[in-house]
């Protein structure tokens, strides 16, 4: 398997790369790991990292499993869209500092104009929060994210 950096995987840059490593990849799953610092987004010195960012941990899986599907097929890394979540739970309040938590997303569904819902887990010795999200990559996200396009009209309606 390749080893590619998150950086190189996600749209995200600086600061909000949030994930440390790429462990495992394939057809239908992702493994990521990110060791909670001091310091790093959300990050609070006292209490750490907090349970309702873990939902953010998730989609960036996510979007490194996106990243590597398209490199593998010798396309570019194109960005999606958190759409929901059903389901989050969480175990804990917060992920402690110091604390080098596995964020799995394992695809249920997707469909070929980029729509998707996978069961995510954030594991730290066992389960901590577990998640199903819905996320939509389209083939062209330039198009849609342009103001030229219909959905961005003024007065537009559906």
């Amino acid at each position: 398997m390749n080893r590619w950096r998150i950086a190189d995987l996600v749209p995200h840059t600086g600061s909000m790369v949030l994930l440390d490593e790429l462990l495992d990849f394939g057809t239908d799953h992702v493994a990521c790991a990110l060791t909670v610092r001091e310091g790093a987004m959300f990050v609070d010195a006292r209490s750490g990292f907090p349970a309702w960012a873990g939902i953010e941990l998730m989609a960036q899986a996510i979007a490194v499993w996106n990243g590597c599907t398209a490199r593998t097929q010798g396309e570019g890394v194109r960005p999606g869209f958190l759409l929901g979540t059903r389901s989050y739970r969480c175990t804990a309040v917060s992920f402690p500092i110091g604390a080098t938590l596995r964020v799995l997303a394992e695809r249920g569904f997707n469909d070929p104009e980029g729509m998707a819902a996978f069961n995510c887990r954030i594991e730290h010795e066992h389960t901590l929060a577990q998640a199903r999200l819905t996320v939509f990559s389209p083939p062209d996200a330039a198009a849609l994210l342009s103001p030229d396009h219909p959905l961005l009209e003024p007065g537009h309606s559906s």
